[in-house]
């Protein structure tokens, strides 16, 4: 097997709604995205002969995906009363409305399905929210 890693960030601030500790408040993260591929095989041919994946093209997918979060407030659907969002909009804040909770973890298997369904070989990918805390999404073999 062969694994190869690239990592991107972004920052952005959330809340945890119902959380019951200090994250149900607006805070914000210099937020770390790695993903780690895997595969058995490597490119026979071409510019990209004996690579799992050219870096190159890695590493711009995951700069796509951290720039739709970056500078952004990351909230989930429906924790927001409508006035909020409103006022929010109007004064022209960047929002990024998600279906779930927007904890590490939940991000983690975001970001992990986004690069599987780009026909990328996701091993793991790991959503760091400071430099020592993270969460990993991975799926069972």
């Amino acid at each position: 097997m062969f694994g190869l890693q690239a990592e991107a960030c972004f920052d952005a601030a959330h809340f945890l709604a119902g959380h019951s500790g200090a994250c149900r408040n607006l805070h914000g993260h210099r937020w770390r995205i790695v993903a780690e591929l895997r595969g058995g095989e490597l490119a026979a041919g071409g510019s990209g002969r004996d690579m799992l994946v050219d870096f190159a093209g890695l590493k711009q997918q995951l700069r796509a995906l951290a720039a739709e979060f970056d500078h952004k407030l990351i909230y989930e659907a429906g924790t927001l009363r409508p006035a909020t969002l409103a006022a929010l909009r109007e004064e022209d804040f960047a929002l990024a409305e998600l279906p779930f909770r927007p904890t590490a973890e939940r991000l983690a298997q975001y970001f992990y399905h986004r690069l599987q369904a780009d026909g990328l070989m996701v091993a793991r990918v790991t959503v760091y929210e400071t430099p020592e805390n993270c969460a990993a999404y991975w799926e069972a073999e």
